[in-house]
């Protein structure tokens, strides 16, 4: 069984930073896509950053040039920086794999973490 498992949430001032990291455990042979969404009170989820397996990354417009996202395939991990964090950047985060593969599904499915509370306060 594949879990995804965020960490490095908490509180911070405007104009801090903060590192979020999201573990994929079990017996993975390959991840696809990774991806970090967030979702604030009463709003939709949204999807924030993404990096292939390859290393290529997009990024919203909110979050250009203020946050980073990187992985390590060795371990299953993907990271996501944030710089410069402002209040509106409050919300759940949560991490997705997609098209993960294992020795009991070759055609891979798609995983989600269960979130970490990123706070921003003014």
């Amino acid at each position: 069984q594949v879990q995804l498992v965020e960490s490095g949430g908490g509180l911070v001032q405007a104009g801090g930073s903060l590192r979020l990291s999201c573990a994929a455990s079990g017996r993975i042979i390959s991840i696809n896509d990774m991806e970090w969404y967030r979702q604030a009170p009463g709003k939709q989820r949204d999807l924030v950053a993404t990096i292939t397996s390859g290393g290529s990354t997009n990024y919203a417009e909110s979050v250009k040039g203020r946050f980073t996202i990187a992985r390590d395939n060795a371990k299953n991990t993907v990271y996501l920086q944030m710089n410069s964090l402002k209040p509106e950047d409050t919300a759940v985060y949560y991490c997705n794999a997609h098209n993960v593969r294992t020795p009991g599904n070759l055609f891979g499915m798609d995983y989600w973490g269960k979130g970490t509370l990123v706070t921003v306060s003014s």
